[in-house]
């Protein structure tokens, strides 16, 4: 398995210093990718609780008028920023290997959410979307519908490939798999290792691979 890539806050952003600009007119998509890269850096090492929009203004150098221009609230501007933080740690390989591929993607996301400090800012999200209308939208627009559109796509591809059972609905086995996660994540009573992971996806993969497929012989049951 493929390590996972650290996520480290830059000290320069969590120390409050603006980053030195050029003079004119920067394009947009810069100027976004700042501000980006600056929520990020700051909630994977502070977590939600003093995430303010006047302090990513200040650390990155763009106004708070232009922020708001593009993210309607805190709650909105975080969950962007933790996306594209852990995005390149969450990416579907695509092998060829449905097995393989699950495998990997559910391995990196159980060591992103049980061995980083993003796991513990996902939780905090997750728990301020229940008060905050806007983090909600955002929530399920940008980041829960996101990832489940990718791990649906893979797994109707196999479908389509005969390694998958064509009754199966992908949507539930997202649930089944990387719902479990989420559940030790919210509800930590157990922690999420790569020993839950496995077990997690031999229970549920030996069910649904089609009988052809090498990865659904039953001496891995």
């Amino acid at each position: 398995m493929p390590a996972v890539p650290s996520i480290k806050a830059a000290p320069t952003a969590v120390a409050g210093t603006p980053a030195r600009r050029g003079r004119g007119r920067r394009p947009a998509g810069d100027v976004r990718a700042d501000v980006l890269r600056t929520v990020g850096e700051l909630l994977l090492s502070e977590g939600l609780a003093d995430f303010t929009i006047e302090r990513v203004s200040r650390i990155s150098g763009v106004s708070k008028t232009t922020i708001y221009k593009w993210w309607p609230s805190r709650g909105a501007l975080a969950l962007d920023g933790y996306f594209h933080a852990v995005e390149p740690t969450l990416a579907f390989p695509e092998t060829g290997d449905v097995r393989a591929d699950l495998t990997a993607q559910l391995h990196a996301f159980g060591r992103l959410v049980g061995a980083t400090p993003a796991g513990r800012l996902l939780a905090e999200l997750i728990g301020a979307a229940q008060t905050d209308a806007e983090l909600a939208i955002a929530y399920r627009s940008l980041y829960s519908s996101e990832r489940r559109h990718l791990a649906a796509a893979r797994m109707e591809r196999a479908q389509a490939a005969g390694q998958l059972r064509p009754d199966v609905d992908p949507q539930v086995v997202i649930d089944q798999l990387w719902g479990a996660v989420y559940h030790r994540l919210l509800i930590p009573d157990e922690p999420i290792t790569t020993t839950f992971i496995d077990a997690l996806l031999n229970n549920l993969l030996d069910g649904i691979l089609a009988p052809e497929h090498p990865a659904g012989d039953t001496s891995r049951r």
